[in-house]
């Protein structure tokens, strides 16, 4: 049986064995290549740690509307972690100082100024930087329109309406606030929020339900107010435009039809200043709370202006005047 080439061990050559027996030669040399640091289970939507979040969030809407809508004192409502795609829209984020988690760049892709300068600023702000499987991030976008890298901006903490009159008051100057009614535009949600750290208000108020959030568009439009000046979101904002105005608030709604025009317009008081939408306007149950409809006199045939512009001119007159008193 010496002779029997079918021992353990023995080699036949010429024979069907399946599977390469030599090394490829460094050939596939990019095909072994690590693929980077894989993104936080959270943003993986199928892993159960991302589905365990989103049952979170869900079950934290539902208790909160099971509290009559209203959050308890000192109580967080969050929104899911948002997504930036492509590279225009994450180095604008980054530009504006948007509290960023983790930016995620696909293995291979071609470099260039604004890739550049989101590792940078990333790095520079301690931000996660992971290189991820191109299929990641197709994951995460239609058609794979993300440009090879990707922003995770987490959920925005709202202050709660108590909470943001009762810090206006702290300030020397009466409390100059600013609520939102229908405007459903993030863009216009950041400009509000921008011209009212401009002209030295102490905060913004938005409803809970139709109607925009501070995404990571509204984040970039304020270009960085949203990390200085709080912004509260109400259940029901009549019933937080009532308790305001019971504390003392003037509740001031804009509307180019408004009885009360800008110029005799006096706003040294504790005041709230409610815009409504473009299209829409103020709601019928917020108007009707309104101590005073005010318009904006105009020289040309405008009929009305951008709600986020309105806002600001009210605002630059009502600093003007606290200014000069």
């Amino acid at each position: 049986m010496a002779g029997n080439s079918s021992r353990r061990g023995a080699v036949r050559k010429g024979g069907t064995k399946k599977g390469q027996v030599a090394g490829s030669g460094g050939q596939h040399k990019r095909g072994l290549a690590g693929r980077g640091a894989t993104p936080p289970a959270e943003a993986r939507t199928k892993h159960p740690a991302a589905k365990r979040a989103a049952r979170a969030a869900r079950a934290d809407e539902k208790q909160n509307q099971g509290r009559g809508g209203r959050p308890g004192p000192g109580r967080k409502v969050l929104d899911g972690p948002e997504t930036v795609l492509g590279r225009n829209p994450v180095v604008e984020c980054l530009r504006a100082g948007v509290p960023a988690t983790a930016l995620w760049v696909a293995v291979g892709t071609e470099s260039d100024d604004r890739l550049k300068e989101s590792v940078q600023r990333a790095a520079d702000a301690g931000i996660s930087i992971l290189e991820v499987p191109r299929s990641d991030l197709d994951r995460l976008s239609a058609n794979g329109l993300h440009q090879g890298i990707a922003l995770q901006v987490p959920p925005y903490r709202y202050a709660h309406p108590d909470d943001l009159l009762s810090e206006a008051r702290k300030h020397a100057e009466p409390p100059l606030l600013v609520a939102l009614d229908n405007i459903t535009d993030p863009r216009n949600l950041g400009a509000v929020v921008r011209s009212v750290a401009a002209f030295g208000g102490h905060g913004v108020v938005i409803p809970e339900r139709r109607s925009a959030s501070v995404s990571a568009v509204a984040w970039r439009t304020s270009a960085g107010a949203a990390a200085r000046l709080p912004i509260a979101r109400a259940t029901n904002l009549t019933r937080t435009l009532k308790d305001w105005a019971s504390k003392g608030v003037q509740v001031v709604g804009l509307d180019a039809e408004g009885d009360t025009t800008l110029d005799d317009f006096d706003g040294s008081g504790p005041v709230v200043i409610v815009a409504g939408s473009e299209g829409k306007g103020l709601s019928r149950l917020v108007r009707e709370n309104c101590d005073a409809i005010l318009s904006i006199p105009m020289a040309g045939p405008v009929e009305s202006l951008n709600a986020s512009v309105a806002a600001g001119v009210v605002l630059a007159d009502i600093a003007r005047r606290r200014r000069s008193s």
